[in-house]
């Protein structure tokens, strides 16, 4: 089998997952549970699994329910319906993935691991996200091309969860010159307590990749900073939480002028970059929706609604040139990107709500 094949089978087998839990977690609601009841359970239902996933829980339970792929917050309270329903729930999964061919010591901490090809933490968050409202997504088949918008024209989609693509509203941002891995490396090397900031207080997505912290992806060889033949190519993210780190970066581009003047925003801001795939199909757990400025390279944005949306709604994809800008409401919308080729892409990317 191909790698592309492979990964096709991967991603069709998640996809039987996702029904599969998001037909269990309808089902608990109906019964009552809530969603803290459903963490409780899930988590109980990987007990016979390794110590490491365990322990792998546990540690992302500082972190707080939210983020891009990133940690999980968990409630140790006890439940008053669980030990009906625990048994279903573990018969249910196991013989489900195990039909799937997905079910085992291995899979299990791949998928709830650090570095994984799906998002930490993908059977948890899975097995307890809200139940879709199809509406959101109902009769919608490609993205909204939007170009040369001012804030009161903006207002009729800034808060209609429609996939929004806005040509060109970033091309005059001083970071489209200035941002790259040099800058990155040389702002980070510079700053005292700039890696402490991104281990402590943000957030690291390595997706695909070794890298164990920030300080690991700037220290990677030239010829695979550059994905030379030869070289495994790299996709990373992180948040910036450093005060001097935000203030460089916020030096070099705004907030997207057509949004609203009275919406929040978040206090950090991510940078995505590196070659080839990012995340695969996942949603993000945040607050608000998303805007992804693309400074460098060419993204392509695939989209997929939650499966007890899949008979109303379609999946589509777009492409995202150098100086666009991407809206979007990665909690509601599945998602993956594809990078052009063996170009390097570097986007920067908020919320706001």
């Amino acid at each position: 089998m191909s790698a592309g094949d492979a990964e096709a089978d991967a991603e069709e087998k998640l996809r039987a997952v996702r029904r599969l839990l998001h037909d269990v977690n309808e089902s608990a609601l109906r019964d009552g549970a809530d969603v803290e009841d459903l963490y409780q359970v899930f988590l109980q239902s990987l007990a016979p699994a390794p110590a490491v996933t365990q322990a792998a829980l546990r540690k992302r339970a500082k972190g707080g329910r939210r983020g891009y792929g990133g940690e999980l917050s968990v409630g140790w309270r006890h439940w008053n319906w669980a030990h009906w329903t625990l048994p279903v729930v573990i018969v249910v999964l196991a013989l489900a993935l195990a039909g799937l061919g997905l079910y085992s010591e291995d899979v299990v901490n791949s998928a709830l691991g650090v570095r994984c090809v799906v998002p930490n933490n993908f059977l948890v968050w899975e097995a307890t996200r809200p139940i879709a409202d199809c509406n959101i997504c109902r009769g919608i088949s490609n993205v909204i091309l939007l170009s040369n918008i001012t804030r009161k024209q903006f207002a009729q989609y800034a808060y209609s969860y429609r996939p929004i693509l806005v040509k060109g509203a970033a091309a005059q941002w001083p970071a489209m010159r200035t941002f790259s891995y040099d800058y990155f490396k040389q702002l980070y090397k510079s700053t005292e307590g700039a890696y402490e900031s991104v281990e402590d207080e943000c957030q690291l997505l390595t997706f695909k990749t070794e890298f164990l912290s920030l300080k690991e992806v700037f220290s990677m060889s030239r010829s695979r900073v550059l994905n030379l033949d030869g070289e495994h190519p790299w996709y990373i993210g992180w948040s910036n939480c450093h005060p001097s780190i935000l203030a460089a970066m916020r030096s070099q581009y705004s907030r997207p002028q057509f949004l609203p003047a009275d919406a929040e925003h978040a206090h950090h801001d991510f940078i995505f970059m590196g070659y080839s795939q990012g995340a695969a199909m996942h949603l993000d757990y945040i607050s608000r929706l998303m805007w992804q400025a693309q400074l460098k390279g060419h993204k392509t944005w695939m989209l997929t609604p939650p499966p007890e949306c899949e008979h109303v709604c379609s999946s589509f994809s777009f492409r995202a040139d150098p100086g666009d800008i991407v809206l979007l409401d990665t909690r509601q919308w599945y998602h993956k990107t594809q990078i052009d080729g063996k170009e390097f892409s570097l986007t920067v990317s908020s919320e706001y709500g």
